[in-house]
């Protein structure tokens, strides 16, 4: 019979144990992660679905994977990891004399054009808040989210909605970048047309342009010629610069990177080039004070932000 909560019994090692062996597929590879002997890694996790009542895990001759259970119950494993790790960092930000630190996700189109003077602007109103922030691309964002280790993510809205409380945050609007010689330069607005027309220089996978524009391909019938993806704007205006293709990137971002007489910065034609980012958040009674500062702090109008160069 499974206890009622008030008579459940685990550890914090117990849930990084769950967690590693969901991520890892075994129970031994977990163990040897968290640097515990592999019959006591076995005995906590068969102790864990003892106390529970349920299978969390299917045994596989080559592995484990999680039940149904399981995946439900490694969302609450990872919350519960997350507040800890939150409780320990508040600790230390209170010993250190601070207030507590915030923990954001953000894509990097975001942290180039907005995010940089949004966390001036915090530093300034509670000085007392440190921010974590983790630049990753908008998939990643959402990941790191939904597993509960970050308390604040932002990211574009194409991609998809959270099971969490979001609002709006910024819009940009996409350029392609080409070379001045390039045949695109002397267009005054580049279309679909123009745009499938070269290869372009792809950003990694699971980020929201390149999502954006394998989307667009598929649906107006165009072949999307991405044959090297890079990990950053800088490597993509380096490689544009050196004539590989031709590139795709918020304006904002442009402005900066691709400035001289070496570049061209195209506007593109359409709707799909406006971008909206959103602002998301754990649940209120899951984030801290601090956090809740933070998020009223980003969520204002851009009107009283100040706004990139």
């Amino acid at each position: 019979m499974p206890r009622a909560a008030e008579n459940l019994r685990f550890d914090l090692t117990t849930l990084r144990l769950f967690e590693a062996t969901a991520e890892l597929g075994a129970v031994t590879k977990a163990a040897d992660r968290l640097a515990l002997a592999p019959a006591a890694a076995s005995r906590r996790i068969s102790e864990l679905e003892s106390q529970f009542g349920v299978a969390l895990f299917e045994r596989r001759p080559h592995g484990m994977t999680l039940t149904d259970a399981g995946r439900t119950l490694l969302a609450h494993a990872r919350s519960m990891i997350h507040s800890a790790a939150r409780m320990h960092d508040d600790a230390s930000a209170f010993r250190q004399g601070d207030r507590g630190i915030v923990k954001i996700a953000a894509c990097t189109s975001a942290v180039l054009q907005f995010l940089a003077q949004d966390v001036q602007r915090c530093h300034a109103t509670y000085p007392g808040i440190r921010i974590d922030l983790q630049e990753l691309n908008s998939h990643g964002v959402m990941q790191a989210l939904s597993r509960h280790v970050v308390d604040i993510g932002i990211y574009e809205a194409s991609l998809g909605h959270l099971d969490f409380p979001t609002q709006k945050y910024r819009e940009d609007r996409l350029v392609v970048l080409t070379t001045a010689d390039h045949p695109l330069a002397e267009l005054k607005r580049v279309t679909l047309h123009d745009l499938f027309a070269y290869d372009v220089i792809g950003l990694t996978e699971g980020s929201a342009i390149s999502v954006a524009l394998g989307r667009l391909a598929n649906h107006s019938a165009h072949v999307l010629h991405m044959r090297i993806r890079v990990g950053s704007f800088d490597s993509m205006t380096a490689m544009v610069a050196a004539g590989v293709g031709i590139g795709v990137m918020p304006l904002g971002v442009a402005r900066v990177l691709a400035g001289g007489r070496r570049f061209r910065v195209l506007p593109i034609e359409g709707e799909w080039a406006t971008r909206q980012f959103l602002l998301c958040h754990l649940p209120h009674e899951s984030i801290s004070s601090s956090a809740l500062s933070v998020i009223e702090l980003l969520a204002a109008p851009v009107s009283q932000n100040s706004k990139p160069a």
